[in-house]
């Protein structure tokens, strides 16, 4: 009687490893945003500075004497109406050329452009360092993750930048409107501010910006995500086509363009200097314009996001696409 041993082998799969962030596309990813940045503004800043003329315009009470036939001489009552500087996006252009030329349309252009490349650089750097960290297995974020990391940078960028260089952008425009304006440029506005309102005269409106960037990158890089995986179907390896690329842009920015227009009026107002908080200055849109009122600008605004945004993706992946070559 014999028995036979039989034996068996067991093979153990290779657990597939992660690659560790990379540094180098870190580093690419701020570079990538910061000409994504300038080039973008060269061609949106007019849009810009039509949709800040408007949401300024909140216009002045004007009365008017009104006379009977019987008492010619002595008003019976006085009539009030609300005069507008501007009739509409059209006029704003009519009249910013005819005063100051087509360079009136871009005054305060300096200003955004120098906050506009770091905001970039900042905006897709941070996210692409958050997704880094909140990205699962396969290197993808969930949907929850792409509206923090979005989250995330919308704040960090507010907080960097975008207060100090909206704040001085709409001094600048504001400041146009005037007969005698007040600063000679960029470095005189703000140096002006920080003599007479200190250091935090130029984070006014600090909090609806960090809403309303929060929400802006939140929303964007959440639309963008999802078109994206749908136009894929989940697929890594396809790209996506720029004339698709800028037409989810477009709709990511009109979406963020309908969810947080109130929080850019209320932002606008406060950067203006007129309010003491942002709950005054609601209550006075509310109270002066009505619920219409948070929605001032928000046409030139919607030209100029779903443009910008549009922009913005097909630029940025342009320019990953040419750096990922080396």
């Amino acid at each position: 009687m014999s028995f036979t041993q039989k034996s068996y082998s067991v093979k153990l799969r290779e657990v597939p490893q992660i690659a560790p962030p990379s540094n180098k596309r870190g580093f690419r990813s701020v570079l990538a945003g910061g000409l994504t940045g300038g080039i973008n503004m060269c061609f949106v800043f007019p849009m810009e500075f039509i949709k800040t003329q408007l949401q300024l315009d909140s216009g002045k009470m004007m009365f008017s004497a009104h006379h009977s036939a019987l008492t010619p001489y002595r008003a019976t009552f006085l009539a009030s109406e609300l005069v507008r500087v501007y009739t509409g996006s059209v006029d704003v252009v009519k009249k910013t050329v005819k005063a100051r030329g087509i360079r009136g349309m871009y005054r305060g252009v300096t200003v955004l452009l120098s906050g506009t490349v770091p905001m970039y650089a900042v905006r897709f750097g941070t996210f692409d360092n958050l997704k880094t960290q909140f990205a699962g297995p396969n290197g993808q974020l969930s949907a929850a993750g792409t509206l923090g990391c979005g989250l995330g940078a919308g704040v960090v960028e507010a907080v960097l930048v975008v207060t100090w260089v909206e704040t001085l952008k709409v001094r600048l425009i504001s400041d146009q409107r005037k007969k005698v304006p007040q600063y000679r440029g960029l470095l005189h506005a703000a140096s002006s501010i920080l003599r007479q309102e200190g250091f935090f005269g130029l984070y006014k409106g600090l909090a609806p910006t960090i809403l309303k960037q929060g929400s802006n990158q939140a929303i964007r890089f959440s639309a963008m995500g999802v078109l994206r995986g749908w136009y894929t179907g989940g697929d890594q390896t396809k790209s996506v086509p720029k004339p698709f690329v800028a037409l989810f842009g477009a709709l990511a920015g009109g979406a963020s363009v309908l969810g947080n227009t109130p929080i850019d009026v209320v932002k606008t107002r406060m950067q203006n200097g007129s309010y003491t908080s942002t709950l005054e200055c609601a209550r006075q849109v509310v109270t002066k314009e009505g619920v219409r009122g948070f929605y001032k600008g928000c046409l030139p605004r919607m030209n100029a996001v779903c443009f910008e945004v549009a922009l913005m993706f097909c630029i940025y992946d342009s320019i990953m696409d040419v750096f990922n070559k080396f």
